[in-house]
């Protein structure tokens, strides 16, 4: 037991050491006392107005971790870059490979979580899926520098006046048109791949339904 608290306390495991503390003693007290119960019930919804395009939300989504209560990917994250840390600090001496452990622990835990939750959406249907295609028919302002079939984020205001960053999608000429900035009609939803399909739009304003909202 000695030896299992020297390496949590060695680095690079302390790195991890302390975030997966937090964790959990955030998920016993859920258990014990019900706080944070909320966390476990249901998905983020995508956002909200004070949550920026570099805010928590978009970055969720940008590393495929959204769709389910953040608290479940984030502590599958910590959970196995700990468990990779420790291993680096049992078995390896040098400091530049313990140094190398790091990141490699980080890109474990990220790799790990995201796998989880692809089943794990299904586990946590919220009025999300909903919310989210309500924004089919809406104008959004594109946040990223292109859109592309594989990459693309944008803004789009909800009914309650709240912002979302969402995952946008565009092929051929119509992404070419997109930039930071540009404004897209929402035509698609991916419930599976959460993603929106989008083309460029110029007229109008960039929140509200477009006027003749196209048939989902």
């Amino acid at each position: 037991m000695g030896d299992f608290f020297t390496t949590a306390m060695a680095f690079p495991a302390v790195i991890f050491t302390f975030p997966l503390a937090v964790v959990l003693l955030y998920w016993t007290f859920g258990v014990l006392f019900g706080v944070g119960g909320s966390v476990a019930e249901g998905g983020d919804a995508g956002g909200d107005g004070g949550d920026g395009v570099g805010g928590f939300t978009g970055v969720m989504a940008l590393l495929g971790l959204s769709g389910v209560p953040a608290a479940i990917p984030l502590s599958l994250l910590i959970a196995v870059a700990w468990f990779t840390a420790m291993a680096g600090t049992e078995l390896l001496d040098a400091t530049a490979a313990r140094i190398a452990t790091v990141p490699v622990a980080l890109v474990a835990g990220w790799g790990v979580a995201r796998l989880l939750v692809l089943p794990l959406r299904r586990v946590f249907p919220t009025e999300t899926g909903a919310l989210r295609e309500d924004f089919v028919g809406k104008v959004c302002v594109v946040r990223t520098s292109r859109v592309t079939a594989d990459f693309g984020q944008a803004e789009v205001t909800a009914e309650d006046g709240g912002t979302a960053i969402v995952q946008v999608r565009a092929e051929g000429p119509e992404g070419a048109d997109l930039g930071a900035g540009s404004r897209a009609l929402i035509f698609g939803y991916e419930p599976e791949r959460e993603i929106f399909w989008v083309a460029p739009y110029d007229a109008g304003p960039a929140t509200g339904h477009f006027e003749n909202q196209l048939p989902r």
